[in-house]
């Protein structure tokens, strides 16, 4: 069963007639949207617009279901755009869904992910109440964090219907480093050494087995003489990056194109120290994986003809929590679960009726 809205008052009587439902925007993260049976699809894709836009304070608020495309299209009119760099754009990922899924991509690096970059929401309950938190501007009043509450949230707590974001001017210019090494131990231990190192990165990805790939992004006149530095701090032989080879790279890693047609597309939180034994579960199960943030994260690609429930289970032993953006999955949250007591309480506070799905 499903519903198509497109006024916030539609939704809202949406909310209070149905028994149980889940949110929808464009579809693109499928596990967090297809509603299973006897549950409500309660499709948010209708509300889109933007609605305010200042450059000169860097903020902007649209409705929820606006593509994130039409966002960046109209940020680069004015030299902007989301440094956290949101997966699945071209796609359609809507702005509710980037913020209810919690996806960053690998630009969150130097800048942070969507949490950082979310000042104020309007949602709609499980009473079919609309609640306003945060605000439009970067200072806002001290108190309960609503905006950062709703990121990752993936329509446990509410309906997304209006975001507010901070943006920043975008980089003159990018270039990427490609190092191979012989191993993801090694790898790992030069990733870190990075980190620590006198170059600012704007990405920093893994390709297993020990191929690491470094986005700098910066003032043209001295993007050179970075990249250079970084080449003498990795010690190895390097490949440059550069122009529409470099940019169509970064797009394909946040279309998740590297990911197999068919297979399950999981996100997993971690330490860079779990590298070395979720890359070795994982190969064992034939899965297609990479690491992003400086090792802080796992984008795997799990295969098709094995159930996620696999993929569940090893992630349990490790002590690591995902979430499951594509592929048949029981529920999307896998792995190591958190939230306990104060997460009940919460979810008691804004749907005491249970109508939004738990996970």
């Amino acid at each position: 069963m499903s519903a198509i809205a497109s006024r916030v008052e539609d939704l809202q009587a949406g909310v209070r007639a149905a028994p149980r439902l889940l949110p929808r925007g464009a579809g693109t993260k499928p596990a967090l949207s297809i509603a299973p049976d006897g549950v409500t699809s309660l499709d948010v894709s209708g509300l889109s617009g933007i609605l305010e836009h200042d450059p000169g304070e860097l903020t902007f608020t649209a409705l929820a279901g606006t593509p994130v495309a039409e966002v960046a299209a109209a940020l680069a009119e004015h030299g902007q755009y989301l440094p956290f760099d949101p997966p699945l754009t071209e796609a359609g990922a809507t702005l509710g869904g980037v913020v209810a899924a919690g996806t960053s991509g690998p630009g969150a690096l130097r800048h942070g992910g969507i949490r950082d970059f979310v000042i104020g929401v309007r949602f709609i309950d499980g009473t079919g109440r609309l609640i306003t938190g945060g605000g439009k501007v970067v200072k806002n009043a001290a108190g309960f964090d609503l905006p950062k509450l709703m990121v990752g949230s993936a329509g446990r707590l509410g309906v997304l219907v209006q975001v507010s974001l901070k943006v920043f001017p975008r980089p003159q210019a990018t270039t990427t480093v490609r190092a191979g090494f012989d191993s993801v131990q090694e790898a790992v231990g030069v990733m870190a050494r990075l980190g620590r190192g006198p170059v600012e990165l704007d990405a920093l990805d893994l390709e297993p087995p020990g191929t690491l790939v470094i986005r700098l992004g910066g003032a043209r006149d001295t993007l050179g003489a970075r990249a250079l530095r970084l080449e003498r701090a990795l010690g190895t032989a390097c490949e440059r990056i550069d122009g529409d080879a470099e940019a169509d790279y970064w797009r394909g890693v946040g279309e998740l194109n590297w990911a197999p047609t068919g297979s399950g597309v999981v996100r997993v939180a971690m330490a860079p120290r779990g590298i070395p034994g979720l890359s070795s579960a994982l190969a064992d199960a034939g899965a297609r994986f990479r690491y992003s943030l400086a090792g802080n994260l796992a984008w795997v690609a799990w295969p098709g003809d094995r159930p996620i429930g696999d993929l569940d289970r090893a992630l349990r032993s490790l002590e690591l929590a995902g979430m499951v953006l594509w592929g048949a999955a029981d529920r999307p949250l896998v792995g190591r679960l958190s939230g306990g007591a104060f997460a009940t309480r919460i979810r008691a506070a804004l749907d005491p009726d249970t109508r939004f799905l738990e996970y």
